[in-house]
């Protein structure tokens, strides 16, 4: 596969929303590093996360409108969306939609780096009007 395949495949992966198919595209050393700047290193620790993070969001999906390649490096635009599960079930008015983009470096046919570019703000005000007030 070509570094724009193995991209493409990787995404339809994040939609597959299987946590172990997904760690398959990963390198050992795999990075993956949020809109935050916060990373997560190492392919084991990312199919941990991703299982936490469709836990959390179980119908997240991911979308590209466009894609660049320079040679290993893959950047793709698009949006990225879900429902934040509440007490197992998934509330409308938790869905959420936003912008987003990805750069992926490739090697060898499998995702070394996932940086993820997103505005978090929908999601956050989610999690922030689900959160119990605090107890004085």
């Amino acid at each position: 596969m070509n570094p724009i395949e193995t991209v493409l495949d990787f995404l339809d992966r994040i939609n597959k929303r299987d946590a172990d198919k997904l760690a398959e595209l990963m390198t050992e050393d795999h990075v993956f590093i949020d809109s935050l700047g916060n990373a997560v290193r190492g392919r084991e620790n990312m199919r941990a996360g991703w299982r936490g993070y469709y836990s959390f969001c179980p119908d997240y999906w991911v979308s590209h409108e466009e894609i660049l390649e320079n040679r290993n490096i893959v950047a793709v635009f698009g949006a990225a969306g879900g429902t934040i599960a509440a007490n197992g079930k998934l509330p409308p008015e938790n869905k959420w939609r936003t912008s987003a983009a990805w750069m992926a470096v490739v090697q060898n046919g499998l995702v070394k780096e996932w940086r993820v570019y997103a505005d978090n703000k929908p999601a956050y005000e989610i999690i922030a009007k689900s959160k119990p007030p605090a107890e004085h």
